[in-house]
């Protein structure tokens, strides 16, 4: 009878995404297990080429842990041979298994990706981050962006506004970068969620027609991984998006502000950071301070260090 592994990961695009180097590791351990990942609705599809993958479970939050029972009820009358619970609820207590490894809840100031992998292997390097992707994902990607020249990838949105770079900023960055070698008169492409079309309208608008790639809103986030690992280089906010473009191999910058650096830059050997002069806890000092509310917090990241940070980090890649 094959091993089974239930998975329990962030709701969160982006934590979703680093956690993804632990399920690797566990299947590893488990060759040929059958697996569940249970999951939110956006980080879902991540997860829809997992080997051995029997279902993944969509967690939508409901008043007092209600959508904690949909998971249990399928999952009791089976004996687990591990479970992995990176939201450190009781469910991993709920249920027959022959190993547990639960996340407890205080965070330390290390990044997310060490401190998951710490949690499988103390002392082994932490599991970089990783995607599965299925031959109609590539298929879908290489029609939206097809052969025939370098393609700068923006990210331009964030899920929350204070860390989003201004639109402006993107395009005048944009312009420098396919305006000299080694993406002199790339292709740009542009990509985002759903509902966040106004927030990168004027990039769009900025940018030669016969040039850009609108996919903002089109696609879901395997899909948008596919048309990512087509892209020589990536540039945007602290995202899920960021962190998706790092787990393909592509050369990622990821610009910050208020949120930390520490626990959010992207992973991986080909990434570098653009950041404020401030750190977050200056930036978010402000009476009243909302980050549901507040405008942007990266006026201080000027295009300049931008376009630096991103020229080294073309240059060590050697792109």
């Amino acid at each position: 009878m094959p091993a089974s592994l239930l998975f329990i990961t962030s709701t969160r695009l982006g934590d979703a995404v680093l956690s993804t180097g632990v399920l690797s590791r566990c299947l590893e351990q488990l060759p040929e297990a059958r697996v569940i990942v249970a999951t939110g609705p956006v980080a879902a599809p991540v997860f829809r080429h997992v080997p051995g993958i029997e279902r993944v479970h969509i967690l939508v939050k409901q008043p007092a842990g209600a959508h904690w029972l949909g998971l249990w009820a399928q999952s009791v009358m089976r004996r687990w041979d591990l479970v992995v619970d990176l939201r450190g609820s009781a469910m991993a207590y709920l249920v027959l298994a022959s190993r547990r490894l639960v996340l407890g809840k205080g965070r330390r100031r290390e990044h997310r990706v060490e401190e998951l992998g710490r949690l499988i292997a103390p002392e082994a390097p932490p599991p970089a981050p990783r995607l599965w992707l299925g031959s109609a994902e590539r298929a879908k990607a290489a029609s939206l962006i097809p052969d025939g020249g370098p393609v700068l990838a923006l990210g331009p949105a964030a899920n929350w506004r204070a860390k989003t770079w201004r639109a402006e900023r993107f395009a005048q960055l944009a312009l420098r970068l396919t305006g000299a070698a080694p993406l002199v008169n790339a292709r740009v492409a542009i990509f985002g969620a759903p509902g966040e079309e106004a927030a990168v309208g004027h990039v769009l608008e900025a940018l030669p027609a016969g040039r850009r790639i609108d996919l903002v809103g089109k696609l879901d986030p395997l899909e948008v991984a596919a048309c990512l690992e087509r892209c020589r280089l990536f540039v945007g906010n602290d995202s899920g998006l960021m962190h998706m473009s790092a787990a393909v191999g592509v050369p990622t910058v990821g610009l910050f502000g208020p949120s930390p650096v520490e626990h959010y830059r992207p992973w991986g050997r080909w990434t570098a950071v653009a950041r404020t002069p401030e750190m977050p806890e200056q930036l978010m000092a402000a009476p009243g301070w909302d980050h549901r509310t507040s405008d942007t917090l990266m006026d201080s990241l000027s295009v300049d260090e931008v376009e630096r940070v991103t020229r080294e980090l073309m240059n060590r890649v050697g792109a």
